[in-house]
């Protein structure tokens, strides 16, 4: 009996990296990661190819246009490929049978609270990026409501282009490093968010539905980037300013936490704090870094 297929898009972002680097222990499965090339979001004819060839068992959908402050000039593509994309793909796991499983993001939601967001709260996103994610989610459930939605936030690994790894550049060029103190959310280091999808197919369960999934924890991206120092044993100062003083072409929430509570009761899922996490990312990356 052949293996059950996991098809992975996206796969050399930080979440695909960390779903490579974990399925080399899971030899019950056949695993197919396909980059941004081979399974391009919006070039539906390709889509279309690969998933009439494969038809996965289980598509995790990583892929996503993520700059967003670009997003606000790009509107065209960042729509074509977190909305319209998503929900052709939705359309195609349905049609071949495989169980769909997408990332969605915390910038669905805009200034409404102040406390953390449930899946049942309204969602008002205030950037294009988040408005075109909030679309790619409604487009998908609309085609395929059997689907998994995840939303998480502040994603960081040891791979690409995020904060931790443009606070520990910083910190090694500069003296003294500023950085939003008024703005707040919940750190998630990628291999976390990785070892869930998986738990969640591994349980047998399929639920489908919207679930938050971040680590556990509230904090500022000042008192975010202050654990990077203290925890890499930089000697840069870390200083607070306010989101008005480092203005961004795309608005942030100033409140973007999210209550995990759905997907630790369904799932049975461990929600690991995100400072400890954050501690195991970095020493992940002296490991990586060491084998180079």
């Amino acid at each position: 009996m052949p293996s059950p297929v996991i098809l992975v898009t996206g796969a050399n972002g930080q979440l695909g990296n960390e779903l490579r680097i974990l399925s080399r222990g899971m030899n019950s499965f056949r695993f197919l990661f396909y980059n941004r090339e081979d399974f391009p979001l919006g070039e539906y004819d390709k889509m279309r190819t690969v998933m009439a060839s494969e038809k996965p068992d289980w598509c995790i959908n990583c892929a996503a246009y993520t700059a967003v402050d670009k997003a606000e000039s790009e509107k065209e593509i960042c729509y074509k490929v977190n909305a319209e994309a998503v929900g052709i793909l939705a359309g195609l796991c349905k049609e071949y049978g495989t169980k769909l499983i997408h990332i969605s993001t915390d910038y669905v939601f805009g200034n409404g609270k102040a406390s953390p967001y449930s899946e049942n709260d309204e969602a008002a996103p205030m950037n294009i990026y988040g408005a075109s994610k909030l679309a790619g989610e409604r487009n998908l459930l609309k085609e395929n409501p059997g689907s998994v939605i995840l939303r998480t936030s502040w994603v960081y690994s040891a791979y690409g282009r995020n904060f931790v790894n443009t606070m520990l550049q910083l910190m090694k060029d500069k003296k003294v490093v500023k950085v939003v103190s008024d703005q707040w959310g919940s750190p998630t280091y990628a291999a976390d968010l990785a070892a869930a999808i998986f738990q969640i197919i591994l349980t047998g369960k399929w639920i489908p539905g919207i679930f938050h999934f971040c680590n556990g924890g509230a904090t500022t991206w000042f008192e975010f980037a202050t654990a990077i120092r203290d925890i890499s044993g930089s000697n840069c100062e870390v200083l607070p300013i306010l989101a008005s003083e480092f203005p961004t072409k795309a608005a942030r929430p100033t409140y973007s936490v999210m209550n995990t509570e759905k997907i630790v009761r369904e799932y049975g899922l461990v929600v690991n704090p995100w400072k400890e996490s954050l501690g195991r990312c970095l020493s992940n990356r002296i490991k990586k870094n060491e084998t180079l």
